[in-house]
């Protein structure tokens, strides 16, 4: 097909909601379409799971491509980074105390790591090397590359962290994190303890190693993300405020700090960039895409809760979606703004 028919082909797909079975046809804010998520029955292109609604969206949906549920059998999956130059895709199962891994080159699903410290959220810093939220162990943990293990963070003023929970890296070297009490609420996703401290979000700098208090006025601090040019930051309220907010970033220190969203049906829980500054967050019934300026613009509807999102793939435009019980994937007309 020459291009000029292949764009025309798949313009007129993006529009024929005329032509979509009329059990596809759900509201924007409605569950996902009937399916088979096994994979064995094809899914129509335009996958009517994608849902645009606001036009700026459309840019971003690919008409033929379709949701893939490439795993199955987690109790709580969580904390998805994707490592670039293993071309591998590392996410948490926090109850079975493992880490998960997914390799590109032939979809293979293996035990990356086990204990994982019931570990949640992790990424990759500057240098390469995993950083890992432990519930467990209260702390966040970096795997060195001779295999021993570097404590970044597990206290805060003599106290000990409540548990880490998700994190990120600035270009500087500095380590971002929220530590909610989820992680100590029970014995599921960790042990049950008494919090020491109040939740919060902090900061460790690359060359002292001291830990910094950036905020504590989140309920429940929660996904965590930068703007593309690092000069915001995002971070979710899954507490009381039901609520992502965003600061400005001012060297180690926050500043204007305003509601960024607050979704109608349920808060953000992880979140990511894209290049174009759009957030992408695990929030009902999926995935909600929002704009830099705060509005909604689209959904990725998904038959499970969906708790954290991360670019990947070789081209970074493949979005992985960690959902409960299931790992799912899909390719998008963007790319990851960061690193992981």
């Amino acid at each position: 097909m020459k291009n000029h028919d292949r764009r025309t082909f798949l313009t007129a797909a993006l529009g024929a909601a005329a032509s979509i079975p009329a059990w596809a046809q759900q509201p924007a804010s409605g569950t996902p379409v009937p399916r088979d998520w096994s994979g064995q029955m094809p899914v129509h292109y335009p996958d009517p799971d994608i849902v645009a609604v606001d036009n700026r969206f459309r840019r971003y949906m690919i008409g033929n491509t379709t949701i893939k549920r490439i795993h199955t059998g987690t109790l709580w999956a969580e904390g998805p980074a994707w490592n670039g130059v293993g071309r591998y895709l590392l996410w948490s199962d926090i109850p079975n105390n493992v880490q998960m891994r997914w390799t590109e080159e032939d979809g293979r699903i293996t035990v990356f790591r086990n204990p994982s410290g019931y570990s949640n959220g992790n990424t990759f810093d500057f240098e390469g090397r995993q950083l890992a939220c432990e519930h467990g162990n209260r702390r966040v943990a970096r795997y060195e590359y001779i295999g021993t293990i570097t404590v970044i963070a597990d206290k805060f003023g003599g106290k000990r962290l409540n548990s880490p929970n998700d994190i990120v890296v600035h270009p500087d070297g500095g380590i971002w994190f929220t530590d909610p009490t989820y992680g100590i609420q029970g014995f599921y996703e960790g042990f049950q303890a008494t919090p020491e401290i109040k939740q919060a979000v902090y900061r460790v700098d690359p060359k002292s190693m001291q830990i910094e208090k950036v905020t504590d006025e989140i309920d429940q601090p929660n996904g965590i993300c930068f703007s593309p040019d690092y000069k915001k930051l995002y971070v979710a309220d899954t507490g009381s405020g039901r609520e992502t907010k965003v600061w400005d970033v001012d060297g180690n220190k926050i500043k204007n700090g305003k509601r960024f969203v607050q979704f109608t049906n349920g808060a953000s829980d992880g979140i990511r960039c894209d290049v174009d500054g759009n957030v992408w967050a695990g929030a009902p019934p999926g995935v909600q895409i929002v704009a830099p300026s705060g509005e909604p613009i689209g959904m990725i509807r998904l038959p499970e809760t969906c708790a954290n999102v991360v670019f990947g793939g070789t081209k970074r435009n493949r979005l992985f979606m960690c959902a409960s019980q299931s790992l799912f994937t899909v390719y998008v007309g963007t790319t990851g703004a960061h690193i992981t």
